[in-house]
């Protein structure tokens, strides 16, 4: 039986409903943080669950090699069609590791983390990214606030994009983010769920120190702002030990 992820991140209905995800905002972290970062363009960059390869595209435009992986063969299909000699994509399960590749910054963006069942799978993650990071190598996550997220959701949201009205039920159960996702097309109804743990950012702590890494810094948005209950998202840098 297919993951959640698995089935809804390889329709085109995905991409649909969040094709207006802010470029521009993409682009002022990207900057924002490699400017924090202030790495020489001799190191490697992994984009872990790129997607169609946004983010990836705008840290390779900054001069660095950049690869970009995601579960979704669809995805990286459409990727697949910026690469050049040095951006390239592939299908690849965030729990496994890699053979002979090695980089220097692993970026995780965009809630792209916390789908699975279990800390012991996302624990796979980390030493996972741990066994291809090189020494001193650094890890950052982009994760929803998930404080803040419990406190403003809204039950339902009605969403019409390209005359599909997206129905979106939110709620949480059992230390998870619920969406169900109704729709009908072509006289045809969907129905599809994402589930994402609501790690905080202790959990953070926990995960990342059992698989040896240390956080550095945490930021609440794309300004790099300070982090606190109220910032829209959790920014965490951290560096393997």
């Amino acid at each position: 039986m297919q993951e959640w992820f698995e089935s809804w991140f390889d329709t085109h209905y995905y991409h649909i409903l969040y094709k207006n995800r802010d470029h521009e905002e993409a682009e002022l972290f990207i900057r924002n943080l490699f400017n924090y970062l202030n790495l020489s363009e001799d190191k490697s960059v992994l984009d872990l669950a790129c997607g169609k390869g946004r983010h990836s595209i705008l840290v390779n435009s900054l001069g660095f090699k950049t690869t970009g992986v995601d579960l979704s063969e669809e995805s990286i299909l459409t990727a697949k069609e910026s690469s050049n000699d040095r951006l390239d994509f592939f299908v690849h399960d965030m729990r496994l590791p890699m053979q002979n590749r090695s980089f220097d910054l692993v970026l995780n963006l965009f809630t792209s983390f916390g789908y699975f069942n279990n800390d012991s799978e996302n624990l796979q993650v980390f030493d996972s990214i741990s066994s291809y990071l090189n020494a001193d190598g650094l890890l950052v996550i982009d994760f929803f606030n998930a404080i803040k997220v419990k406190k403003d959701m809204l039950a339902v949201e009605v969403k019409e994009i390209e005359g599909i009205k997206f129905e979106i039920k939110k709620s949480e159960q059992n230390g998870f983010i619920i969406k169900d996702i109704n729709f009908n097309d072509k006289g045809r109804d969907f129905t599809f769920q994402e589930q994402v743990q609501a790690l905080e950012l202790e959990d953070f702590e926990r995960l990342l120190t059992k698989a040896n890494f240390r956080i550095k810094e945490t930021f609440g948005n794309y300004q790099l702002d300070n982090f606190d209950k109220d910032a829209e998202r959790l920014i965490i840098i951290a560096e393997k030990l």
